[in-house]
């Protein structure tokens, strides 16, 4: 039985690298692409990388109740469209949310059997050296981005995190080849074991 995989962590973690490893490693797996209100970043894809929305637009959606979770985050709001979602699963492949915590605590109070793993940075130096790298924040931004993960990694280890539950799996990304290959194992393992829990 497909389910929902949450990837969650703070902005600059490298959740991105990771999940796009663990797609070419694991079958049966897709990518949700979420809708976002902030600018495109160079590159960047419509549709592939974010459904870019004005804010009006944003807001209409989420009051029809399209997104499956919204939130914002540093001044943007980002949210995962409801029936992309339920078109993957429907096709028997379990979906990956790559989303922010207030997004991932909303999926869980939903999704209760869904998979919630959070992605830590080596070390909060490593996390601001990672977001300056991007060169696509301004320094107001990236104090805000480095102000919001701090928070987020004190309420992941000290177990604070207003949820429903805690993450199932914390993987420390200290290496892209490391954590995508511990990423892969625990979604095979918790996959078999689900899918036996669930026939």
């Amino acid at each position: 039985m497909p389910r929902v995989i949450v990837i969650s962590g703070p902005s600059g973690v490298g959740k991105g690298t990771l999940i796009r490893q663990v797609l070419r490693m694991v079958p049966d797996l897709a990518l949700s692409v979420s809708a976002t209100t902030r600018a495109k970043r160079e590159g960047e894809v419509e549709g592939r990388d974010y459904f870019f929305l004005e804010p009006s637009d944003f807001q209409r959606l989420a009051a029809q109740g399209e997104f499956l979770e919204w939130a914002e985050y540093a001044g943007n709001l980002y949210g995962t469209p409801r029936t992309k979602v339920e078109e993957e699963l429907a096709a028997g492949r379990d979906v990956i949310l790559e989303i922010e915590l207030e997004g991932a605590r909303a999926v869980a109070e939903r999704c209760p059997d869904a998979l919630l793993i959070f992605i830590m940075p080596p070390s909060l130096e490593e996390l601001h050296r990672r977001l300056k790298g991007r060169k696509t924040e301004s320094e107001v931004s990236l104090k805000r981005r480095l102000s919001r993960a701090r928070e987020e990694i004190a309420e992941i280890k000290q177990g604070t995190w207003q949820a429903p539950r805690q993450f199932d799996y914390v993987i420390l990304n200290d290496t892209v080849e490391r954590a995508s290959r511990e990423l892969a194992d625990i979604i095979r393992r918790t996959r078999e074991h689900h899918e036996q829990t669930h026939s």
